[in-house]
């Protein structure tokens, strides 16, 4: 029995369409599978969000509410930067289908605009001029997004190997050791292999995210000490 429009909200209907997503990506998101999910009719859903467009969007910035923000007061740029960015990582690690939704969708709320205005400040309290604090924001922001796309793509290749037929781990296999033939005939790649296990070679190294940031957080340290000292000579 469907279950009467007025039991539903808004928000119920984002909280499972979250879980949908996690579940079976952007692709796997339509209005007819949320409304099972939920035990209701599609047309009751469309009562209160009226296009799948929407309901991605809404989706998004709810997301972004997981993301700690950091006192600016109690804390320096270099801890609220780090611990920021790390956060934002850890999101789109969980949800990995925002990635996604970054490129086809247009995404904006009030979830994902305070934590734009929050690394405006985090850079402005480092030292940077407006400009420039954007300019450190989007640097960061765009490491994160880059760094949370191969674990991404990756569960989206599962799913679609998943369910195209075909054993998904016999055919990760064997693209992995058609990859690692090639990549025996570059010698860098050739010494690497020599040491570290085929099934591990293609895969970021332990720590590269941590190792990514702290470079640009120094670079922007450097930066802002450079302008320092020309100011004042």
């Amino acid at each position: 029995m469907d279950m009467p429009r007025d039991t539903l909200t808004a928000d119920r209907i984002v909280r499972e369409a979250i879980e949908l997503l996690d579940d079976e990506g952007l692709d796997g998101l339509n209005m007819r599978s949320l409304a099972k999910r939920l035990g209701s009719a599609a047309t009751a859903v469309y009562w209160h969000i009226k296009t799948k467009d929407e309901l991605v969007r809404l989706a998004s910035d709810a997301i972004w509410h997981e993301v700690e923000l950091p006192d600016l007061d109690a804390t320096d740029w270099r801890t609220a930067a780090t611990a920021h960015a790390t956060g934002m990582h850890a999101m789109l690690t969980r949800h990995p289908w925002l990635g996604q939704a970054f490129g086809s969708h247009l995404l904006h709320g009030p979830g994902q605009a305070r934590h734009n205005d929050l690394s405006l400040g985090i850079y402005e309290k480092a030292g940077f001029a407006a400009a420039d604090a954007d300019r450190a924001a989007a640097t960061v922001f765009t490491f994160v997004l880059g760094s949370t796309l191969g674990p991404a793509a990756q569960v989206s290749l599962n799913r679609r190997l998943s369910k195209s037929g075909a054993d998904p781990e016999q055919r990760m296999a064997d693209a992995m050791t058609r990859a690692t033939e090639t990549a025996r005939q570059f010698p860098r790649l050739r010494e690497r292999l020599n040491t570290t296990a085929a099934t591990e070679y293609a895969a970021a190294p332990d720590d590269t995210f941590a190792f990514g940031l702290q470079s640009l957080l120094d670079g922007f340290e450097a930066r802002l000490t450079a302008a320092g000292t020309s100011r004042h000579t």
